[in-house]
């Protein structure tokens, strides 16, 4: 769940935010195109080249120092002038720069005249740069509005889900769902337990194998090493908690109670774990309880798992359970479970206050219109 502490507030500033990112990508895009797009990109080109030229040769070319970079430098540089195209924006800005650099002997002024002439060439780079800022500023503001986008969502799922457990009707009789649950709960317990305790390795996890063509009936699956060792080791015929005792035994001693002492080790002992925590819990119905719907397809789905190993005792007490689901009261005690189970003292003050409903309508609004704007910037 997003954090609490997001408002409507938050959501606005961002909209604010994309929509001046919009705006300044709009005007830097607006400012190329006046010049036009090649000309601007050709001009920075050429001031960067002038540039790196500059401070490439500013110390060799300098003086009497070294004759060959003097004309390697005046080669390139006004070499460089000559080859721009003659519509080039500011081109008299690098014919002053090589009227100034076109002389027998350099000295460091003509370098530094020769970056001031060029001054007004730097604009066409600053263009692109500029340009590439505000792309990058309005893909971050719309990064950042998809996210918070998706926190409101779950801001506004989590109010809503609030105001639905607000109008339950607290003082229903929950009992009338909650005591079956509880009498299969308690009876699937006890007999998966017993189950456990007395049948065989691979009984047990063939049971739990078969539930995972079942996507409600949440067990985790048996690490593959243990499902080679119930099918392949004549072992897997001893209940779970006796092949956990052998698995403490030492190596001598397990020889004289295991068929298969090695698989057994590497098998069992290495996911005792495993093994020690298998129990009822994903056979269970929770409280409060599902949806009808999800209810009816969960009980379902326990009855073809149950079917393997439990008695008709606790079946029909999951069919009772199932029968919860026609009841014209259901959604209206399972709310009132709920609320009584999932709201806190300080969220019924909010309800009662109206707070929780004035903060749902203020972030929906700012939703729609973060949305709307993401919408434009995208566009």
């Amino acid at each position: 769940m997003p954090d609490e502490t997001l408002t409507a507030a938050d959501a606005d500033t961002l909209r604010e935010r994309l929509l001046a990112a919009r705006d300044a990508h709009a005007a830097a895009e607006a400012d190329i195109k006046s010049i036009g797009e090649e000309s601007v990109v050709a001009a920075a080109d050429a001031y960067r080249k002038a540039i790196r030229l500059l401070d490439n040769y500013e110390e060799s070319a300098v003086g009497t120092g070294d004759f060959q970079a003097y004309v390697e430098f005046q080669d390139k540089f006004l070499g460089l002038v000559e080859e721009l195209p003659e519509e080039l924006p500011d081109r008299e800005a690098f014919e002053a720069a090589a009227d100034r650099m076109d002389r027998r002997r350099l000295r460091e002024r003509d370098f530094e005249g020769a970056r001031a002439d060029l001054e007004a060439a730097e604009s066409y780079v600053e263009y692109l740069d500029h340009r590439t800022e505000t792309k990058e500023e309005l893909t971050e503001a719309r990064r950042d509005a998809k996210l918070l986008l998706k926190d409101t969502d779950s801001r506004i799922s989590e109010l809503e889900r609030l105001v639905e457990l607000g109008e339950a009707d607290v003082d229903a009789p929950v009992e009338h769902i909650r005591d079956p649950i509880d009498r299969y709960n308690e009876a699937v317990s006890e007999e998966f337990q017993s189950f456990k305790q007395s049948e065989s390795a691979q009984e047990v996890l063939s049971v739990v194998e078969a539930a995972e063509w079942h996507s409600l009936v949440e067990f985790r699956s048996p690490p593959r090493d243990l499902r080679e060792f119930v099918r392949e080791s004549p072992d897997a015929d001893e209940p779970i908690p006796t092949l956990l005792e052998y698995a403490d035994y030492t190596g001598s001693k397990l020889d004289h109670y295991a068929e298969d002492p090695a698989m057994l080790q590497t098998s069992v002992a290495v996911h005792r774990t495993y093994l020690e925590r298998l129990d009822a819990d994903p056979l269970c119905v929770s409280f409060p309880p599902p949806s009808a719907e999800t209810l009816r397809r969960k009980a379902n789905e326990l009855v073809s798992v149950l079917d393997r190993f439990a008695s008709e005792t606790t079946i029909a007490a999951l069919r009772t359970v199932r029968e919860l689901t026609r009841r014209d009261d259901y959604d209206r005690l399972r709310t009132a479970a709920r609320a009584r189970t999932e709201l806190t003292d300080a969220e019924l003050e909010r309800l009662r206050s109206g707070a929780v409903e004035t903060e749902l309508h203020e972030l929906r609004e700012a939703h729609d219109k973060l949305a709307d704007a993401l919408s434009e910037a995208d566009g």
